[in-house]
């Protein structure tokens, strides 16, 4: 069995984080989350905030013990067994392809309105021709496209703060609506979910023991700063009615002619979420193939560039696919439920990690397990019922595939 190569060190693997999480959902969840949430929005950022470092700690656990390709599908399977790694599986590849192309079409309507979808279908396309040269490639591209994006954004809130705008009016809460919160908490976990590029990346990263729990927690912590300044700006200078009713936020807060800079910085945050989820994809798709839970081919390694070749054409495939069928709220949709059920995967998977591969307690497993149950119900009906459609035929193809070779 081909072997990826350990490449990364803990510089480039923050990198492929940050690029993957300050992507498209920084400039696309506060509209969303507003009309959910209304006056609560940050307290549903609080929210995703506490699942997302919870979720962390417990891959950063398991990344440490089971350093290879394929995060929670690779913790499912070595530390519950085959069915459980199978589940976390099928959900990463469905709900992450679902990913691709929602955040392709948001980066086809901010680089070119008239012709998102052509535009989507050439990125996803272009992109996986990157991851396909190597894991350097990946990280390079990630870097550079992250700065950008980091740089933009310091730019735009300096620019809002110094600006001279009137704070809006937010109303007293008369009324909490905890579902509206915990479903604009599940929306804004959209933007969070990227620090999983890291584990599915395991068997390339150097000293994967120590450097994958530190790129997973420092990764993270960046993007909450960041999501926490944008979030605080758009709530306070908007106030959530408007902030609801609009599609560019920190363009609607610097004014009209900023809107160019801001929909091109937006552009570009989604094509590194694009590089960074392509990669973790074809990694996911070449573990399950090692263990025929998917068709062998997949698990093809290129021997000139070290990257499964195959797998990432494929997942490019099907997620140009959804691109060209369904609008980009249903994939995020789909995408939320089925990455917090597979987080939820690798709750269950730490939670049962020996007292010797452990560091955390068990009650963060617990807890964990609760927000993402918590927050992929929240979801509207169709997701959670599409969710479970898929996930269910997953099942029922791999029952009868173990039938068939008896």
């Amino acid at each position: 069995m081909q072997h990826l190569e350990r490449r990364l060190g803990l510089g480039s693997a923050i990198w492929i984080g940050l690029a993957s999480m300050i992507g498209a959902g920084v400039f696309f969840v506060w509209a969303p989350a507003a009309a959910a949430a209304g006056e609560l929005m940050l307290v549903s950022l609080a929210i995703a905030a506490v699942v997302a470092c919870l979720n962390a700690l417990s891959t950063a656990q398991l990344a440490m013990r089971h350093p290879i390709a394929g995060g929670a599908y690779s913790f499912g399977r070595e530390t519950i067994g085959p069915w459980t790694g199978f589940t976390a599986g099928w959900l990463f590849l469905w709900g992450k392809t679902a990913s691709v192309g929602a955040i392709a079409l948001i980066a086809g309507s901010y680089l070119w309105p008239e012709s998102a979808r052509l535009v989507a279908v050439g990125l996803v396309a272009f992109f996986a021709g990157v991851n396909m040269t190597g894991i350097r490639s990946t990280a390079a591209v990630s870097a550079v496209l992250a700065t950008i994006v980091l740089v933009g954004l310091f730019a735009f809130v300096l620019g809002i703060r110094f600006s001279g705008g009137t704070w809006a009016s937010v109303s007293a809460v008369e009324r909490i609506d905890a579902y509206g919160v915990l479903q604009g908490a599940a929306l804004i976990f959209f933007a969070f979910a990227g620090y999983a590029r890291m584990a599915t990346l395991g068997e390339e990263v150097r000293n994967p023991r120590r450097t994958l729990p530190l790129a997973i927690l420092l990764a993270l912590a960046i993007a909450l700063f960041v999501y926490a300044n944008v979030a605080i700006l758009c709530l306070t200078l908007l106030g959530p009615t408007t902030l609801a009713a609009t599609d560019s936020p920190l363009a609607a807060l610097l004014g009209g002619p900023w809107d160019p800079a801001i929909r091109t910085v937006a552009g570009i945050a989604c094509l590194g979420s694009l590089v960074g989820i392509l990669a973790a994809l074809s990694r996911t798709s070449l573990a399950m193939a090692r263990n025929r839970d998917l068709p062998g081919a997949l698990a093809r390694i290129s021997t000139r560039t070290r990257a499964p070749v195959l797998a990432e054409a494929v997942t490019a495939f099907l997620a140009i696919v959804g691109v060209l069928l369904l609008p980009p709220e249903t994939l995020v949709g789909l995408s939320n439920c089925a990455v917090l059920a597979y987080y939820g995967v690798a709750h269950a998977a730490a939670y049962r990690q020996p007292a010797n591969e452990r560091w955390l307690p068990r009650a963060v497993q617990i807890a964990g397990l609760v927000g993402c149950a918590a927050l992929a119900l929240s979801l509207p009906l169709g997701a959670v019922v599409t969710t479970l459609a898929v996930l269910g035929s997953g099942l029922v193809i791999r029952f009868l595939t173990l039938r068939v070779r008896g």
